[in-house]
């Protein structure tokens, strides 16, 4: 049986594919939330700790491919690459903000 996310998404300007993993209880996790709404980009995100059984483990397992230390947020771009943690100018930079 294919497990497949409760990914909510946050409309705005298409920049490529966002992804957020994040907390629902991170103070980071909610400033990289509210720092790309402010940007006004396009974007997907999960709160991790909300979800349950499988698909809990198929948000962790895909948290991993990107940051195998399994830390919050991670922002995975493109499905090129990743920022991790709350990095404010590093995530300006890669929108040209």
């Amino acid at each position: 049986m294919k497990v497949s996310l409760a990914v909510e998404h946050v409309s705005g300007r298409k920049v490529g594919d966002l992804m957020l993993y994040a907390l629902s209880t991170c103070q980071w996790c909610n400033k990289t939330k509210e720092l790309l709404r402010d940007l006004g980009v396009d974007f997907d995100f999960v709160y991790v700790d909300l979800l349950e059984g499988e698909e809990q483990e198929k948000a962790l397992s895909e948290l991993e491919r990107w940051n195998p230390k399994g830390s919050f947020p991670t922002l995975v771009i493109g499905n090129a690459r990743c920022i991790i943690g709350y990095q404010e100018s590093q995530i300006r930079k890669e929108f040209g903000l």
